[in-house]
C-alpha cells in the first residue's frame, strides 16, 4: 500500500533509509517510508510521534538494522 500524504500519515514521523533522506535533501526527490508513505521531507520529525506502522515493520526487521538482518537471537 502506498500513501501520498492523506489521512493520519501526516501526523507522524516515518522511518526512511538515511541515504534516501540525504538524497532528498540535496535534490528534492520523494522518499518512501517503511509503511509506504511517499513524500518529500520538509519538517522536523522530532516534533511528531513515530508512525505505528513504520515502527511495527522496523521492529519486525530486528534490532540491529543492517548489522543484524537475521533478526533477534535468543
Amino acid at each position: 500500500m502506498v500513501s501520498h500524504g492523506d489521512g493520519d500519515h501526516e501526523r507522524f514521523a516515518h522511518y526512511v533509509q538515511k541515504d534516501k533522506i540525504m538524497a532528498s535533501a540535496l535534490d528534492g526527490t520523494p522518499v518512501v517510508a517503511l509503511c509506504g508513505k511517499v513524500w518529500v521531507p520538509g519538517r522536523d520529525p522530532k516534533k511528531y510521534p513515530v508512525c505505528p506502522m513504520c515502527k511495527e515493520i522496523y521492529d519486525s526487521m530486528g534490532a540491529g538494522g543492517d548489522k543484524d538482518k537475521g533478526g533477534k537471537d535468543k
